[in-house]
């Protein structure tokens, strides 16, 4: 099992209204994407100094199936949308022991 973290800043500027847009298409891609394995995201909570603004933790079965939601058509507006919104964009994958 393959775990794929994704930590995104925001923009400055970017409106409540414009995180929950976000949010939305985001809760939508474990219904159309097969690949999809486990699925949890929001907005951070602690607010450190050291803290992102949001984050994104997905499980796949493994890098192929990890490649192939990359490319799936319902996945790329969604990245489009998540950069137009992002400041920082990091993403972290590694293998579930």
């Amino acid at each position: 099992m393959l775990r794929h973290i994704v930590f995104v800043k925001f923009k400055a500027g970017v409106t409540a209204a414009q995180v929950e847009e976000m949010k939305k298409a985001l809760g939508g891609l474990p219904g159309k994407i097969a690949e999809i394995r486990g699925w949890a995201f929001g907005p951070d909570i602690l607010r450190t100094e050291r803290s992102v603004d949001f984050a994104l933790v997905a499980d796949f079965e493994n890098v192929e199936a990890l490649k192939r939601y990359q490319v799936h058509p319902d996945h790329i507006p969604v990245l489009t949308l998540v950069r137009s919104l992002s400041e920082v964009l990091q993403v972290a994958d590694f293998n579930l022991q």
